[in-house]
């Protein structure tokens, strides 16, 4: 499949650009361009940074070195692995991530809402945070590192995720503030409160979920599929959400194109739709007194 006469880095890099297009790759997990991707995954398959000086580009690889970028390039091509399952790592706000097939690639804008520090909604900085259905425990770590005087909570149904998630506490050394909890939704959290509660929950609706590329195939459905309009898990969270924020709580959640599915339910409610300079859509914000005043409704339509 792959010619003997790549020597290079940067052969290999141009290479994969060509094949990638050929094969009309996806690209939405780390990278939106075939060169980004193929970058990412040359460079990362031999342990070498994504920014590293473009003269190593021209060092010549050892054998064993090409022996496994031809593998994980036939599998990103034939089999459609995103890049970030194959290294075994992703990136987030700067930090990196231990992922595999239990848990989703990271990638909400979130992470820009966090590195920003909430400006201009947090007023004062938060003593408990929760990340639920945290997946690889990315939003979570990266809040807690940009508040370190935080508590913070990554909680999950999937025991699976947890264990990924708890890999990556300890990779980065915040078991002594950072902990897991298992449940559905808020179920294992009762009597709890956080002054920010952060959620990029499952919420791809059927008809997006049927159509989604193959590369999404390989991340666990149950973190991205949830139910026809994919807001049978948002309808409980808002209906339990006043019940775990503090007064001055607030609630963030990514819905992506299941926005259109939260205006049409619940027309009354005066959602934030929240803008990112580096792209993304569907995240919304609500107070705590938006999520007690709206309660009842809330609940009426779970």
């Amino acid at each position: 499949m792959i010619t003997s006469r790549l020597r290079t880095l940067r052969d290999y890099i141009r290479w994969a650009v060509s094949r990638f297009h050929e094969h009309e790759l996806f690209f939405g997990h780390g990278a939106d361009n075939a060169w980004d991707e193929a970058r990412l995954l040359v460079l990362g398959a031999v342990h070498l940074p994504w920014e590293v000086a473009d003269s190593y580009l021209d060092c010549q690889l050892e054998d064993d070195e090409r022996v496994r970028l031809q593998h994980l390039l036939k599998r990103r091509i034939e089999e459609r692995v995103p890049t970030a399952y194959l290294l075994g790592e992703a990136w987030f706000c700067g930090m990196s991530f231990l992922v595999d097939e239990r848990v989703l690639v990271p990638r909400s804008p979130i992470g820009e809402l966090i590195e920003k520090r909430f400006e201009p909604w947090l007023a004062q900085e938060p003593a408990r945070i929760l990340d639920l259905c945290t997946g690889s425990g990315c939003i979570g770590i990266v809040a807690a590192e940009v508040f370190p005087e935080a508590q913070v909570v990554l909680a999950d149904l999937s025991f699976d995720a947890l264990e990924v998630a708890n890999q990556n506490i300890e990779r980065h050394g915040l078991d002594e503030r950072v902990f897991t909890v298992q449940g559905d939704g808020f179920a294992g959290l009762p009597g709890q409160r956080f002054d920010l509660i952060l959620s990029n929950p499952p919420y791809v609706d059927a008809e997006d979920f049927a159509d989604m590329p193959a590369e999404y195939q390989h991340e666990p459905e149950l973190g991205l599929a949830c139910g026809n309009d994919g807001l049978d898990l948002v309808r409980r969270m808002l209906a339990e959400a006043a019940d775990h924020l503090t007064e001055k709580g607030l609630l963030i959640v990514e819905v992506g194109n299941s926005q259109v599915h939260v205006e049409t339910l619940y027309p009354e409610v005066d959602f934030a739709w929240l803008e990112f300079e580096r792209g993304g859509h569907g995240v919304f914000m609500l107070t705590a007194e938006q999520c007690r005043q709206h309660q009842e409704l809330f609940s009426s339509r779970v």
